[in-house]
């Protein structure tokens, strides 16, 4: 699809120039002969960039660009300047333009500037949807009791450093609940470093968490930092905490008590400012009986304690869930929202849900994907025996 251009001159030979050859790099064009005419534009119409002179009749430069930015923020805006106006050009940047052309344009700068604008300009904009995705993906959802009681938790101890260690099944949202933690901190303009403990080898949990020196073991062939380092500032997310080997609890304990990591094969002490939160699926006072987890290091984690219920303790959570999931999964489909017939949803509201809301979201993608416009009784029936 062809990439829209507008032109603000009031040099018709200029813009006649600049017109035929963005036209024959193959974007569309529109034209402005002076400032008013090209905010009527701008305000019209959606550009991917704007190319304006700043000395022009009726409105300059500058006052186009002040009017451009609040209505079109990620729109790139190049100023054209004159010789003379060079100091007024560097002033545009400053206050948002992209760049500055001088005239006569170098054709080639003028190209390369265009296309880095739009690139920007892309990145700009996915980067707010990813945001966007994110925010919404870790939106918690529910009214139930269990709920409230968790956000009142939440509003609590996210202000403080206290350590928090999370517990519940599988799939019911221990992560949400450490990044609203973490989001609602001081430390949110740090990093959220998550480490699956289960996921890393026990032989590599080590390195993982506290990093190593070159020549440590056999493949360290590079200075690697630990999740701890990287975390300097921010949260450590420990998710599956329970599966963690013996000898990396110790070390855990060392530097939850000191706030100091030593890498492996290293000998110096580094200094590390990073709150721990940790989550379980298990319980970890059976572990601790059955010799499995350090009771020391137990209690250095649960200062706080959050419990999250299953799905199937909160039930009446189910329809507004339902409908986050709907628009999250059709937005990301690109289609109309599907209806959910009432026995629909007293049907999913009776099911039982073993895998928590991760299950849950699955089965109305699922739904999404196989039913008709309308979601009916007899679809979940049918397809939520596919799993």
């Amino acid at each position: 699809m062809a990439q829209n251009i507008l032109v603000i001159d009031d040099e018709k030979a200029i813009r006649k120039t600049l017109i035929e050859i963005l036209s024959f790099e193959g974007f569309t064009v529109d034209e402005a002969a002076d400032g008013a005419e090209g905010v009527k534009k701008i305000k019209e119409n959606n550009y991917d960039c704007i190319l304006c002179d700043i000395k022009m009749p009726r409105m300059d430069g500058i006052e186009v660009l002040q009017v451009a930015h609040e209505g079109r923020p990620d729109t790139p805006f190049i100023v054209i300047s004159g010789h003379g106006n060079i100091e007024t050009a560097v002033d545009a940047v400053k206050k948002g333009a992209y760049d500055y052309i001088s005239k006569p344009p170098d054709l080639n700068r003028l190209l390369i500037t265009i296309r880095n604008a739009m690139d920007k300009k892309s990145l700009v904009v996915e980067t707010k949807q990813l945001r966007k995705r994110i925010s919404r993906a870790n939106e918690m959802i529910g009214t139930s009791e269990g709920m409230k009681r968790i956000q009142e938790t939440i509003d609590k101890v996210a202000p403080t450093d206290a350590r928090v260690l999370i517990t519940g099944e599988n799939g019911v949202g221990k992560e949400l609940v450490a990044r609203r933690i973490h989001e609602q901190s001081h430390r949110a303009n740090g990093p959220l470093v998550e480490v699956n403990c289960a996921a890393i080898p026990s032989e590599l949990i080590e390195s993982e968490l506290f990093g190593h020196e070159k020549g440590s073991f056999t493949s360290a062939i590079k200075q690697r930092i630990g999740k701890f380092e990287q975390a300097n500032g921010g949260t450590l997310f420990l998710d599956e905490i329970g599966d963690m080997s013996h000898d990396a609890q110790a070390k855990m304990l060392r530097a939850l008590q000191e706030s100091r990591i030593t890498r492996v094969g290293g000998e110096k002490d580094i200094k590390v400012d990073v709150r721990v939160i940790a989550a379980t699926n298990k319980n970890l006072m059976e572990e601790v009986e059955a010799k499995r987890f350090r009771l020391d290091l137990y209690h250095r984690l649960s200062v706080i304690l959050i419990q999250v219920p299953s799905l199937n303790a909160r039930r009446d959570d189910i329809p507004a869930l339902i409908e986050h999931f709907m628009k999250e999964i059709s937005e990301d489909y690109k289609q109309p929202i599907k209806e959910l017939e009432p026995a629909a949803t007293d049907a999913l509201k009776q099911y039982n849900w073993t895998g928590n809301i991760r299950e849950l979201r699955n089965v109305v993608e699922r739904l999404i994907i196989l039913s008709d416009k309308i979601i009916t009784r007899k679809d979940v029936e049918q397809y939520i025996l596919l799993k």
